[in-house]
């Protein structure tokens, strides 16, 4: 087996849901062939017709058995499934050889297939869309810049990774849903860790370390998300740098919180069942429409300080508006995972385990790429709060 199997240009696109979107365009101009695998060959074509890809790609029926039959190494396998169904696909995709990149968190499962995926020559890239994704670049080039500032003198710092979906006209809801509301709600009951006044903070019911939080002169709510002490590494923050504030978490709207208090009174209840009934009650409510716009807000932010007084600080700000043609959830989740799938074809990912890209050059590239498509973050604009205090 090669150390690393070319990439053929072919695409298997797996699911077509809220995220996928003009990424997918994207890809067709890029790659030879493209696949879209949804339920059934009729939705799949009616989602390409929807995304005007009407013989650009091909529709298929996704089963696991029938992807298995069309793979070939060097294929690209995209997951667009749900989470937990990332790393069959992937295991499916290494005893093909075939190359495989979601949006998603690296799960331990993820992590246990990427190993096999490395030993035979295939990339398995991760963490390639919004949150995680464009966070990333976005932190990676803060750290390198505030590294080449300031070296790796023992300092204190002060980083703060906020990202959400949230409706362009606020309603009563506080929220629209940018993706299935069992995914928001189960996320919602995973714990999160992260630092505060030089402080390891850990919550099991993250809301209830909601923060007031002020972006660009605009009030938001924001709390933790999961785990954020691996980014600490993940980051390449130097050993000598003291983190005072390290949370990587989500933007609401004001009121927010007041607004879902029936909900997590359900979470805290833990019963699944009515958690699941719960979950298709709000799809039916709060339906997502044509007509109501989303709105992407991602506001990374890091302050340095060095013992002697020396200081660095700096910022990005993406904040992107859905329309007609797209809601700005798909732009912003599918035009990065495009990206980085592009890198793959044109073999420029090395195999193994990726998360989004790290290396220099490769940030650059992305971010470049990410700015002519109109999601590419403004730098210094508006003021952030990272030592926003969480409630009691």
């Amino acid at each position: 087996m090669p150390d690393h199997i070319p990439a053929t240009g072919t695409v298997h696109w797996i699911g077509a849901g809220r995220s996928t979107g003009s990424g997918l365009g994207e890809l067709c101009d890029r790659a030879e062939r493209v696949r879209l695998w949804h339920r059934g060959v009729e939705r799949a074509e009616r989602r390409l017709a929807d995304l005007g890809l009407t013989g650009r790609a091909e529709g298929r029926a996704f089963t696991a058995e029938a992807l298995d039959a069309e793979l070939a190494p060097g294929d690209v396998v995209v997951s667009m499934l749900p989470p937990p169904r990332h790393a069959e696909l992937l295991r499916l995709a290494v005893a093909r050889g075939a190359h495989f990149a979601c949006s998603s968190y690296a799960s331990d499962d993820l992590v246990a297939a990427a190993d096999k995926a490395a030993e035979v020559g295939v990339v398995a890239l991760t963490e390639a869309g919004l949150d995680p994704g464009i966070d990333h670049l976005f932190a990676h080039t803060l750290v390198r810049e505030a590294r080449q500032r300031l070296g790796d003198n023992p300092a204190d710092v002060r980083f703060v990774s906020y990202c959400g979906g949230v409706p362009a006209v606020p309603n009563d809801f506080r929220y629209r849903f940018s993706w299935a509301p069992r995914g928001v709600l189960n996320a919602l009951r995973s714990p999160s860790r992260y630092w505060y006044e030089g402080r390891l903070r850990t919550t099991e019911q993250p809301w209830e370390d909601t923060v007031q939080y002020t972006i660009a002169d605009e009030p938001f709510e924001a709390y933790p998300n999961r785990d954020s002490v691996p980014f600490l590494t993940a980051y390449a923050l130097p050993a000598a740098w003291r983190p005072q504030t390290f949370v990587r978490g989500t933007l609401r709207l004001p009121g927010w919180r007041a607004a879902w208090e029936p909900v997590f009174a359900t979470l805290r209840d833990g019963d699944q069942r009515r958690i699941d009934a719960l979950a298709d009650e709000l799809a039916a409510r709060h339906p997502a429409t044509a007509d109501d716009h989303d709105r992407v807000v991602l506001a990374v932010a890091l302050e340095v300080r060095t013992d002697d007084g020396d200081a660095w600080s700096g910022d990005y700000l993406l904040d992107v508006v859905g329309d007609d043609r797209e809601s700005a959830m798909a732009r912003s989740v599918s035009l990065p995972l495009a990206c980085g799938v592009s890198d793959v074809l044109a073999d420029r990912t090395p195999p193994g385990l990726r998360r989004a890209a790290d290396e220099p050059d490769a940030v650059e590239r992305w971010l470049t790429f990410l700015d002519r498509k109109g999601i590419g973050g403004v730098r210094d604009t508006g003021r952030r709060h990272p030592a926003a205090a969480p409630e009691a």
